[in-house]
């Protein structure tokens, strides 16, 4: 049986397949699957690699031809810092160099050495000045101090790859998740095979994923004053999926003396981490900071390891599955959106549409139908084109495009683009 292997895979060959231009970095949430996208391409190349992880321990040094322990305990790590970077890069030159084919130089959790982006830049130009072949690939789970070093040190050096949580497709051809599974347990492949112990499983995206990518990529890696507000803002955003909430009354829900330019902060950061979003309100002229937002997880599997449900629970309550249903569409449309594509909501009165795709000048208005959803979907569409010159509107689900297909294509394909 062949390896399942993401479409990053195919577009980090291609670059890599180039003489180096750029350096080349892969960002994304926890558990994504960013190291193996990387280790599956480098097995597809026919050139020398050198990989390091910045958070992997120091192997255990040769003594006489044997591993000794002993002196293992002796010896002090060495510090993964600017000099420890420098180390290894020069290492990887001389590979690059002793090769008719030059090489690629991974390095992983790059965002955790202090300044990296700054001693990369040196490094990098240095390699573009003597014209090396050597190829760089860098990657990270803290996408906010990825972007901020990439744009304020590496600005015109670097070619993204995006790396996003699972879609159903994904999921189902890797282990044949069915849709209803899918909207339930998410899309992350790590505990695809614990769905069998729902309590290991909640633990396992309680514990191993959402308490490092809250302590470790957003805690670690900026400053924020109020942790614990942080921390019940995520969970109120993983217990409101799919409801629009002002945030005066998230204020209120928290018990918090902070101020709505926090929440909004603090909601940016989360998105930034792959957890929850605060999707904007579309109108035909900005809305202020500060206008209620629709708050969305990233990855339905954030919504019900928290809720207290069963999967036969949640499916049994059809008002909590049409959020779960409306949550998915959401993180699907979010997740597959490319750079130049906007994600909203709109509401006017008693009318809604759950989400508005805008590129450019053009829109699409998407409507989720769920037996427990919303009544009067529909003319919520007709209003949105009345207001607005809409490209496409469509109803998915109950009525409309069926749900599996839905989430088998990416949010371009309905500007007719892709």
């Amino acid at each position: 049986m062949a390896v399942f292997q993401r479409t990053q895979v195919a577009t980090l060959v291609a670059r890599l397949a180039a003489r180096p231009q750029h350096i080349i970095t892969l960002f994304g949430p926890r558990q994504t699957g960013k190291t193996t996208i990387a280790r599956q391409a480098l097995r597809r190349m026919e050139r020398p690699s050198r990989y390091r992880t910045v958070d992997a321990p120091d192997p255990v040094p040769d003594v006489g031809g044997q591993r000794s322990e002993s002196v293992a305990t002796s010896v002090q790590p060495l510090p993964k810092d600017a000099a420890w970077l420098v180390r290894e890069w020069e290492a990887a030159r001389q590979v690059a160099a002793g090769s008719p084919r030059g090489a690629v130089f991974v390095l992983d959790e790059i965002q955790k050495i202090p300044q990296w982006s700054e001693t990369v830049k040196g490094l990098w130009d240095a390699d573009r000045s003597a014209d090396l072949p050597l190829h760089v690939v860098v990657l990270g789970s803290s996408p906010l101090r990825m972007q901020s070093g990439l744009t304020e040190s590496l600005a015109g050096r670097f070619t993204p790859i995006r790396v996003t949580h699972w879609s159903f497709s994904e999921m189902a051809d890797a282990f044949a998740v069915d849709l209803p599974s899918y909207l339930y347990f998410g899309g992350y492949p790590g505990a695809a095979s614990l769905v069998r112990d729902p309590n290991l499983w909640r633990d396992y995206i309680l514990q191993a994923l959402v308490e490092p990518s809250i302590e470790r990529d957003v805690l670690a890696m900026t400053r924020v004053d109020k942790p614990a507000l942080l921390k019940r803002l995520f969970g109120l955003g993983a217990s409101c999926s799919g409801q629009i909430l002002s945030y005066t009354k998230m204020l209120g829900q928290l018990q918090d003396a902070g101020n709505t330019t926090t929440l909004t902060r603090y909601l940016d950061l989360l998105q930034h981490a792959g957890l929850v979003a605060g999707l904007p309100k579309y109108a035909s002229r900005p809305h202020r900071r500060g206008s209620s937002p629709k708050l969305s997880v990233l990855n339905t599997a954030l919504m019900t390891a928290g809720s207290g449900y069963s999967f036969e629970e949640a499916r049994a309550d059809r008002t909590f599955w049409g959020r779960i249903v409306e949550s998915a569409v959401g993180a699907h449309l979010f997740n597959t959106a490319t750079s130049d594509t906007r994600l909203y909501y709109w509401r006017e009165g008693q009318h809604e549409v759950d989400f508005v795709l805008r590129r450019g000048p053009r829109l699409v208005a998407i409507e989720v139908g769920t037996r427990g959803g919303r009544q009067g979907s529909l003319s919520g569409l007709a209003d949105f084109e009345t207001y607005f010159k809409c490209q496409r509107s469509l109803l998915v689900g109950t009525g409309g495009v069926p749900l599996n297909e839905f989430l088998s294509v990416s949010a371009g394909h309905w500007f007719g683009s892709e």
